[in-house]
């Protein structure tokens, strides 16, 4: 476990976040903001880092599921009149100005952890189209709707860039992950979609050699196209300076997309990657020019 931030102690929250974004997508579409927002949006993935890294590392599920039970009450301490009583990491205490500055929601963040218990099991499995999207919500569109709100957009207009721009990165993440993913006994393909296309099977390995896979992907592929077509004209009626960010996590995750279809999507074995030199163009293309 993370070592306690003693209560008097200001952690160092001026490096943190950016150490922690840096080389990831979001860096490119973050570095494009206002220094404030900025600030916040790199607070709030170090956040998700944080409570992904738990998820994902090594070790019982019992002990990774209190770990996050842990950030589930440091959280709820952020919205306490009095504030909390400890936190598990500095990332927390680092967010504290931030939920109050843009009025992060508490659902939200809480969603985020409830989806990083789901990864946190010995095996992920999602029975159906319900719980395929209510995860989807948690990990992705969560981040989305806390992510408006630094941005500066109305809840009311922006909640569906959220809801299909979250789900859209979300599912290209899952079609491109899905070699790794069955190498830690995970898979985010809906049970009951596999069953109605002849793959009877849940077993990662079995599922990515069926030959039916690649209908399953295609139609996946499919509903991220339509996420990504619904968020653009979303985009369109809003302020286009508060939305540059989305715009260019929409421009790298498309290319992503489509270049796992080029390689063929049922091709699993194959790494799909940009390189720093794409994102950074694609940056500048989509947040600057």
């Amino acid at each position: 476990m993370c070592p306690h931030v003693p209560e008097k102690t200001s952690p160092d929250c001026a490096h943190l976040p950016t150490a922690k974004a840096a080389g990831s997508s979001f860096y490119w579409a973050m570095r494009l903001m206002p220094v404030e927002r900025r600030d916040a949006m790199f607070r709030i993935y170090a956040f998700c880092r944080e409570v992904d890294d738990i998820a994902d590392e090594p070790g019982a599920a019992d002990v990774k599921m209190a770990r996050l039970e842990d950030w589930q009450r440091a959280v709820e301490s952020l919205y306490e009149q009095n504030g909390g009583t400890s936190s598990p990491d500095p990332s927390i205490e680092c967010l504290k100005p931030v939920v109050d500055r843009f009025d992060l929601d508490k659902a939200d963040l809480i969603a985020i952890v409830e989806g990083m218990k789901t990864d946190a099991h010995d095996a992920v499995r999602m029975a159906d189209e319900t719980a395929f999207d209510l995860y989807l919500d948690r990990v992705a569109s969560a981040v989305g709707r806390l992510s408006d709100k630094v941005f500066g957009l109305n809840g009311l207009e922006s909640d569906p860039l959220a809801h299909h721009l979250g789900r859209a990165l979300q599912i290209t993440n899952i079609l491109r992950d899905l070699d790794e993913d069955a190498g830690r006994n995970r898979l985010y393909l809906p049970l009951s979609l596999l069953k109605a296309h002849g793959i009877d099977t849940d077993h990662p390995r079995a599922v990515l050699a069926h030959n039916n896979l690649g209908t399953v992907l295609a139609k996946l592929a499919d509903r991220a196209h339509n996420h990504f077509d619904e968020a653009r004209t979303v985009l369109k009626h809003l302020e286009k300076s508060k939305t540059r960010p989305a715009r260019v996590m929409m421009a790298v995750y498309l290319r992503v997309l489509e270049r796992l279809e080029e390689r063929g999507l049922a091709r699993t074995d194959v790494a799909v990657r940009l390189t720093k030199p794409e994102k950074l163009w694609l940056a500048v293309r989509h947040g600057v020019l």
